[in-house]
């Protein structure tokens, strides 16, 4: 068994969530109404953007997959759900997967930036800390739970869907562990992601990660995922839309050592 000839991740559509949450971070509270809060983050829809960004990016996919899919897999949240549906590939016949959702925020979800400093101060501060591996309180970190079941979906299509395409509509966190287990990620490379201002680090709504076994060069099919292409289908200036060989580190005895002596002992 082996994966998919052509794996497409798709980042859903602007949503009710990333509104109010880009205010926040701006300043402004105005969106986080009493209604806002006591709805679940599963429930959050598209904004007339989302649907607008969900319509284009169908267009490019069905044009780089003019024969669609072998298999359609979605998240069951509406933001997920309603992006695979603008996708409007003809006769797609979805499959919802809770294992796609998003990063569960926990006690943190659905409250203002500056509601999430004053109540978690110490969660804030391990976040900036190590991005990957915090958590927030009673919630989800991406290098725990998230990557465990990222490894889940793997072995789904390792099981079921060998030398097909497939695409996958989810969120951002998801597949950021998706990233991570198919790219072997470090943690030192996430965190310089993370903290990237360079738009091509990003992953933007109806961003599309395509993973590929064909060489791009040649057209040979490689046994393993061996290239990806970023493509931000609403704006292309946003991403790097070429493709790059996934190189999987590998570290000496040397190299492993270097890497520990970049962090000063405290104790020695």
């Amino acid at each position: 068994m082996g994966m998919p000839a052509d794996l497409v991740f798709v980042r859903h559509g602007e949503s009710e969530g990333n509104v109010a949450q880009s205010a926040s971070r701006k300043g402004n509270n105005a969106y986080f109404t009493e209604e806002f809060r006591k709805r679940h983050s599963s429930l959050w829809r598209l904004t007339d953007k989302g649907r607008m960004q969900a319509c284009t990016a169908g267009v490019w996919l069905r044009k780089e997959f003019s024969d669609g899919f072998f298999r359609y897999y979605t998240s069951e949240y509406l933001r997920a759900m309603e992006t695979a549906a603008l996708l409007s590939f003809p006769n797609a016949t979805w499959f919802l997967d809770i294992l796609l959702r998003e990063r569960d925020q926990g006690d943190m979800e659905a409250m203002p930036e500056d509601e999430r400093r004053v109540k978690f101060p110490d969660f804030q501060r391990l976040r900036e800390m190590d991005p990957l591996l915090w958590n927030p309180p009673s919630g989800e970190a991406v290098g725990g739970s998230v990557l465990l079941r990222a490894d889940r979906i793997i072995a789904t299509l390792h099981r079921e869907c060998e030398g097909k395409p497939v695409v996958i509509v989810s969120h951002g966190e998801l597949m950021w562990a998706m990233r991570v287990r198919l790219e072997r990620m470090t943690l030192w490379d996430y965190r310089r992601l993370h903290e990237s201002a360079n738009p091509f680090d990003r992953i933007h709504n109806c961003q599309v990660l395509h993973y590929t076994r064909r060489n791009p060069g040649t057209g040979e099919l490689a046994p393993y995922l061996g290239w990806v292409r970023s493509v931000c289908t609403t704006d292309p200036s946003l991403s790097s839309n070429s493709w790059q060989e996934i190189h999987r580190p590998r570290f000496t005895n040397e190299e492993l050592f270097a890497v520990a002596e970049t962090t000063k002992r405290l104790i020695v």
